[in-house]
């Protein structure tokens, strides 16, 4: 009877644990927007032959990222009926669309299997032709989705946000009124959950706005106008010794609400462009934007407390709440990491660059890694990784001394950012999702 118990006790405190935030990978960047995992055992080398558990086929086109909880991993994506151009990568301007495609597209939403990567269900979320233009390095379905392990919310920009429960059954839907992006590029930020309220930010050339959903219903809790442009930020929920609150990166201002979506402050001097995601470690909150056209590319680290306007005024790199800011470190496409208690900036042309987390002092220099970047960077086991556009993943020693450890290549272009989680990292390519892992079926 004891021994009965006790496995029964085991196999439930093994079944909480594995259900946890913490053990899975429920959005962008995972649980804590921070793109590190404090696991033993990830994999540091692989390649198309190596250390592969199974690789899958992933129709249409979308550089969104995976998500994993439990034995499940989500993707979205957007199949084009029509023939679709290639994408191109690079650093580059002149990607603007004339006018939107005239075919019809179907908006989707995956489920695979985690332990064999097949597709479980697949649900089409919208068909249609599309109402918008895009960059030709964006995509219909860039936007990350987000789960509690009940359900999964996919928000497709211009159209609209599905709820999913984990079994595929469509809960709820919200559509949106389509937006008018910043030289029709087209949006990209991706939604968060908090408790029970699903958060999207909106920024358009038209009307921009902050929202929250009731995750169960859809309901509208509450809208906010904002006064911006186009953003390509996703928001981060910043719980800190003081409050919780929802920041919102912009090109004109960064601005943080309560939950109720009440205006806590703001901060100007930003670049024209934004698009990293804000993130919260070692007691600051880290914000930057680095458009490349821009001689304007901050870093800022924010303390807890702060209300009104605390923006720095002329020549000051800190004051009562900013601890620190570096006026051009900011990154474009990436965001930046914090790890081990270091400052981490991979830059879209191949560089990255090291500052303290704490005092914002440069440790390192921009040192060449080589390619273009768009995907974030990521970090575990004493290591920094950087996914090229070329599929290549650059392994650096994480610390103050710049060592390149190796370089693992798959050979197909990688925009969206990896999910490390349990012993795996799942990783998106143009065509394919990889679940990888050290001794997988092709590994060693």
């Amino acid at each position: 009877m004891c021994r009965t118990l006790m496995i029964a006790c085991v196999a439930a405190l093994s079944l909480i644990g594995s259900s946890g935030a913490d053990s899975n990978w429920p959005q962008f960047r995972g649980a804590r927007s921070l793109g590190t995992s404090d696991e033993a055992g990830l994999p540091d080398t692989w390649s198309s032959a190596r250390n592969v558990v199974w690789k899958a086929p992933i129709p249409g086109r979308a550089w969104s990222s995976p998500i994993v909880w439990g034995d499940k991993v989500f993707v979205t994506s957007v199949v084009r009926e029509g023939k679709a151009e290639a994408p191109k990568k690079g650093l580059y301007f002149g990607g603007e669309q004339s006018r939107p495609p005239t075919d019809l597209h179907r908006w989707v939403v995956y489920c695979l299997d985690w332990r064999t990567g097949k597709i479980v269900w697949e649900r089409t979320a919208h068909k249609g032709v599309p109402t918008s233009t895009r960059h030709s390095k964006n995509s219909y379905a860039s936007e990350t989705p987000v789960t509690d392990g009940e359900r999964v919310y996919a928000d497709f920009g211009n159209l609209g946000v599905f709820c999913y429960d984990t079994d595929g059954r469509l809960l709820w839907s919200q559509r949106w009124k389509p937006r008018r992006i910043q030289a029709g590029w087209g949006p990209a930020a991706s939604p968060v959950l908090y408790k029970d309220r699903l958060y999207i930010v909106n920024d358009n050339e038209e009307h921009s706005f902050l929202i929250a959903l009731d995750k169960h219903t859809g309901r509208e809790v509450w809208r906010v106008g904002r006064d911006e442009r186009s953003n390509w930020s996703t928001p981060f929920v910043w719980e800190n010794d003081r409050r919780t609150e929802i920041v919102t990166a912009g090109s004109g201002k960064v601005r943080s609400y309560d939950l109720d979506g009440k205006l806590l402050w703001e901060l100007r001097g930003m670049s024209k462009v934004t698009i990293g995601t804000p993130f919260a470690k070692e007691g600051l909150l880290y914000v930057g934007s680095g458009f490349v056209l821009d001689l304007n590319r901050p870093v800022y680290a924010i303390r807890p407390g702060a209300t009104g306007d605390i923006s720095l005024k002329k020549g000051q790199t800190s004051n009562e709440f900013i601890a620190w800011c570096q006026k051009r470190a900011a990154p474009y496409n990436p965001s930046a990491l914090v790890y081990g208690g270091y400052y981490y900036v991979l830059y879209d042309g191949g560089l990255l660059s090291c500052y303290d987390a704490r005092t914002g002092k440069e440790v390192y220099g921009r040192q060449r890694l080589g390619g273009t970047f768009t995907a974030s960077p990521w970090a575990y086991e004493g290591k920094v990784f950087c996914l090229s556009e070329d599929g290549d993943t650059f392994v650096v020693q994480a610390g103050p001394r710049f060592k390149l450890l190796g370089k693992n290549s798959l050979g197909e272009m990688s925009l969206a950012t990896p999910a490390p989680v349990r012993g795996s990292l799942v990783l998106r390519t143009e065509s394919n999702l990889y679940r990888i892992a050290e001794g997988g079926p092709n590994g060693k």
